[in-house]
């Protein structure tokens, strides 16, 4: 059984891990950033000089500012958005091949965003229909589990499955409605392949940013009431918990949280599904300590690819691409050991 320190240890070591690799970031794009360019930058500042009267210096500030830091930024909150949300519902379903896409969250978010693409001419009211549909995709699920009077696992999983398959359908007529000739159609497929292209600082504070870091931290007060829920309704419920109460709030956070990221960046898989049971493996099933883990290595996974991304071609591609690719890969390489981390 792994001690307190030990885990505190392994939180710590990767919580400098995701520092570095921002430092990192920073550093790698097209325009290139040296150490010692990041020094006398860092020098100028805390001596008060006037950048704007240095161009290099004031190209430096632009870079970081208002080029990479946003997308740094939101690749580390989308990335603990999902994992948290996927270790959520990891624990409550205790099932570790269960992501935020179960529920058919993504997919009706997915949906909303084409819906507002056609509809709406406002990218602000295309958020919101993003949200609002992620929303709509949970409650579907959770009807089709209150129509037959069954609040188990089974049968809220069987909800999301249909509630998903239902919001992937309607995505289909959209795309086939779409008119091609004003890059309609060509708006709706990069949004779904995922991109923090477009991110900026307004995007991180004005829209889905702060939701999510509330979320977040919220979330981090649900672990020992997870704890209680992964040993099963009939042990909960002996020891006073409200069950079905408390699996619906976090059904909620969960929700919000995978349908905020798709408000930001458009649809980013895999992360909800790897992530938490790469973390659950390293640090056991202990979720006062999984959920930080889960949300420090899924920043540190999106920040990664985001930035191999940046680097690699020429041209962007979309990053839900290459979360698929590695997530594809890593997830195989993961399965033979789907059931260690699950018991102390």
């Amino acid at each position: 059984m792994m001690s307190r320190f030990s885990k505190n240890f392994i939180i710590i070591f990767f919580t400098v891990t995701l520092l570095v690799a921002v430092i990192i970031s920073i550093t790698l794009g097209k325009y290139s950033i040296s150490f010692i360019d990041g020094i006398n930058y860092l020098s100028a500042v805390f001596k008060g000089e006037n950048i704007a009267d240095n161009e290099k210096l004031s190209n430096i500030e632009t870079v970081i500012f208002q080029v990479r830091m946003p997308r740094i930024i939101a690749a580390l909150l989308i990335g603990a958005a999902l994992s948290v949300s996927g270790a959520m519902l990891q624990s409550i379903f205790a099932n570790p091949l269960v992501s935020p896409g179960i529920m058919g969250v993504l997919s009706g978010a997915s949906f909303g965003a084409a819906f507002g693409i056609i509809t709406f001419s406002s990218w602000a009211l295309v958020q919101l229909s993003t949200l609002l549909f992620g929303v709509s995709a949970l409650l579907f699920s959770l009807l089709v589990a209150f129509i037959y009077r069954s609040t188990s696992t089974l049968m809220l999983v069987l909800g999301g499955m249909i509630s998903g398959a239902f919001f992937n359908a309607l995505l289909s007529i959209v795309k086939l409605t779409a008119d091609p000739n004003n890059d309609e159609l060509a708006s709706i497929v990069f949004w779904l392949m995922g991109s923090l292209a477009m991110i900026d600082s307004s995007d991180i504070l004005l829209k889905a940013g702060i939701p999510i870091i509330l979320l977040l931290i919220i979330s981090l007060f649900f672990g020992k009431i997870l704890n209680i829920l992964a040993m099963g309704d009939e042990e909960a419920k002996s020891l006073g918990v409200n069950t079905l109460y408390y699996k619906i709030v976090i059904l909620i956070i969960s929700t919000f949280l995978a349908s905020l990221t798709v408000v930001m960046a458009g649809n980013i898989g895999w992360i909800g599904l790897i992530i938490p049971h790469i973390a659950r493996m390293i640090i056991g099933p202990d979720n006062r300590y999984l959920l930080t883990l889960s949300a420090i290595l899924g920043g540190l996974f999106l920040l990664i690819c985001d930035t191999f991304v940046r680097n690699l071609f020429a041209y962007e591609i979309p990053l839900g691409i290459i979360t698929s690719i590695i997530g594809l890969i890593v997830f195989i390489l993961v399965l033979k050991n789907s059931s260690k981390g699950w018991h102390s």
